[in-house]
């Protein structure tokens, strides 16, 4: 159609040229053979050899209660103010620490397991957690 006249729609080809994609495709394939091997290659490493270690025992923890008129009790023993002030320095100084759990009347005053922190306080004694009981579901 050299002379200018009008386009047919024969004229037109209308087949996709896949010649492009091919080239595209041919290169990532030949960045991904060069690349994966270089991304896969494990570096070796010199890993220490297990050994057995003793674990560390815990300590049993202490159970402090204090009853709604301030008795207090070293588990389930009683004792006076002057007593655990000698339980607990005596506990303080253990390494690793007992854990001292204390449970509390739900009717006592605050100044009984007020005093009971205290002591405990004044004996160095750090690791104190209250316990609680779940509720009770009639």
């Amino acid at each position: 159609m050299a002379g200018g006249g009008p386009v047919n729609a024969d004229d037109y080809n209308s087949e996709i040229n896949v010649v492009p994609l091919v080239d595209i495709m041919l290169v990532l394939l030949i960045i991904f053979i060069i690349t994966v091997p270089v991304a896969t290659h494990a570096v070796k490493v010199n890993l220490p050899t297990n050994f057995n270690q003793p674990t560390e025992t815990k300590p049993e923890n202490i159970n402090l209660s204090v009853t709604f008129d301030g008795n207090v009790y070293w588990n389930d023993n009683p004792v006076t103010m002057e007593k655990l002030q000698q339980f607990s320095l005596v506990e303080a100084v253990k390494v690793p620490q007992p854990e001292v759990h204390i449970r509390a009347d739900k009717r006592v005053k605050y100044q009984y397991v007020g005093e009971v922190l205290t002591v405990l306080q004044r004996s160095y004694l750090l690791k104190v957690a209250f316990i609680a009981e779940p509720p009770h579901i009639d």
